[in-house]
């Protein structure tokens, strides 16, 4: 494996999308949103009335990821992480976003009352950090700061350098 496999994930509205994409353009990483791969491939189990959308079939999103991911050199984006392989990630970012900010973005995408009380209340409470720290190692999870613009380019610039870092260190 040349190059390392990054996990991004957080709350839906943190930036993971905005992080991933610009990202993959500088590092010459693979860009992957699980999102929308499930969209493409149909990878679903149902679908959830409640928060109006449908449910994933993380085993066949695994199965669908599995050979790139043993490729190396993929940056996946998805707001869950408790199902892929830990043995997939090198590193794993967390993007945490501040409440009123989070709020506003999700009130843009047009969620439902339900469904932006209790993003902003995952966020609150660290949810997705804390599924992170117990799905991987805790010395890969580190969480970013995602609330202005100085904020993207300090992360992209941050993880551009651990790249550089892992590259050097496992190349033979």
């Amino acid at each position: 494996m040349l190059l390392p496999n990054i996990l991004l994930t957080g709350t839906p509205g943190v930036g993971k999308t905005t992080l991933g994409k610009e990202l993959a353009a500088r590092s010459g990483l693979k860009y992957v949103n699980v999102g929308d791969l499930a969209q493409e491939g149909q990878l679903y189990d149902g679908y959830d009335e409640e928060y109006d959308c449908p449910i994933l079939d993380e085993d066949r999103v695994v199965d669908e990821l599995e050979n790139q991911m043993s490729e190396g050199g993929v940056i996946i984006d998805y707001h869950g992480c408790d199902f892929f392989p830990e043995r997939w990630f090198h590193i794993v970012f967390v993007l945490k976003t501040d409440n009123s900010i989070l709020y506003k973005r999700l009130e843009t995408r047009g969620y439902n009352e339900k469904k932006l009380k209790d993003n902003v209340q995952c966020e609150i409470f660290q949810i997705l950090y804390e599924e992170a720290l117990a799905s991987y190692s805790e010395d890969i999870v580190h969480q970013l700061p995602s609330d202005k613009p100085e904020d993207l380019e300090n992360n992209i610039n941050q993880i551009l350098k651990w790249i550089e870092q892992w590259t050097k260190d496992h190349s033979s």
